[in-house]
């Protein structure tokens, strides 16, 4: 078992080549946090032990950090029918500016953060934590306002829109400053699924004029302390890659599908300009010969080894669907790897 150094996906994701083959993933799973925790958590169920549990399943499964939240800071809404998956119209809680003004917008600062400190405590030797938040700017949106809802408020409503994008982009800012203050925290996750399989989920215009400027500001706040910042977005990001790269400046990029780019076409298309973090299919990983997963993940790392700014990981997170048997195909190239 290596020992974790965080300093290895800092160095990927200064598109720089680390001293090791780097692994990242945003999220596991309960079967495979549970096999890899080795005793070493025990769980009572609560939050804190939850996530303790899961930060020895990184460590223990190869990581050099553990993505966590750094509070139970959110958006509130409607509740959801708990179901495998949701549409992007449920739950909404703002329609119009009545609505609006009778939520009760959350403060950042009104949650604890006893749970990080007390993680943070605990981090294994070599490890520190890569922050993220629950959804953002446009996933929160939608939450709030429904997909449907949010497209025609953007014509009929504009400048509510304006004010629901403003009022979240601005607490989600301030959550990402109070994680840049955390010396345990050494890099951070702005998730936001921005596009279907063929279009980004609002016109590109309107990504620039009320999403964009938010994330730019967040990107800029984990600069500011010299802490890099990695964009989760699933879905159709042609059009916008430069606004990715060059106007918000993220460090890495995550997410990707084989039906929308291959990450081996991302890395030959972007490297050097931004990290490519992850990138073997999900859907990949679950059917694919576990020869044929270890055969692909090696390549990506042999085509890395000398440019750098590269860490290997499925193109999304490992759901409960992944088989850990595929999982582990995928990783094990790298935790039995001495060289390349």
């Amino acid at each position: 078992m290596r020992k974790p150094d965080y300093t290895q996906i800092l160095k990927v994701l200064k598109k720089e080549v680390p001293d090791r083959p780097t692994m990242f993933e945003f999220f596991l799973n309960a079967a495979i946090y549970d096999e890899l925790n080795n005793g070493e958590a025990p769980i009572r169920g609560d939050n804190y032990d939850n996530n303790r549990k899961a930060m020895y399943a990184f460590k223990n499964a190869g990581y050099d950090y553990f993505t966590s939240m750094i509070s139970q800071f959110r958006f509130h809404s409607a509740a959801k029918a708990q179901k495998a998956s949701a549409s992007i119209n449920e739950g909404n809680v703002i329609t119009c500016w009545q609505s609006y003004e009778k939520y009760e917008w959350p403060n950042p600062d009104d949650f604890g953060l006893e749970t990080l400190e007390a993680l943070a405590h605990d981090l294994p030797d070599g490890m520190k934590f890569i922050a993220y938040s629950l959804g953002g700017v446009l996933e929160n949106a939608i939450t709030l306002v429904g997909y449907d809802n949010l497209c025609m408020m953007l014509y009929d409503e504009p400048e509510l829109a304006r004010k629901i994008f403003d009022d979240v982009g601005s607490r989600l800012l301030r959550y990402f400053e109070m994680a840049t203050a955390h010396d345990s925290v050494c890099a951070m996750v702005s998730n936001d699924d921005w596009g279907f399989k063929t279009q980004t989920m609002l016109s590109t215009a309107h990504m620039r004029e009320y999403v964009f400027p938010w994330h730019k500001k967040i990107v800029a706040a984990g600069h500011k302390c010299g802490k890099p910042v990695i964009l989760h977005s699933c879905g159709y990001r042609a059009d916008i890659m430069e606004d990715i790269i060059e106007d918000m400046r993220f460090d890495g990029l995550h997410s990707y599908e084989d039906a929308i780019q291959p990450v081996e076409e991302a890395y030959e298309q972007y490297k050097g300009r931004i990290a490519i973090i992850g990138g073997i299919d999900v859907h990949y990983v679950c059917t694919a010969p576990h020869e044929a997963i270890a055969v692909r993940a090696k390549a990506m790392l042999e085509r890395s080894a000398k440019t750098g700014g590269y860490a290997l990981g499925t193109g999304n997170s490992v759901p409960e669907y992944v088989s850990k048997e595929s999982y582990y195909a995928m990783i094990d190239v790298v935790r039995n790897m001495r060289t390349i």
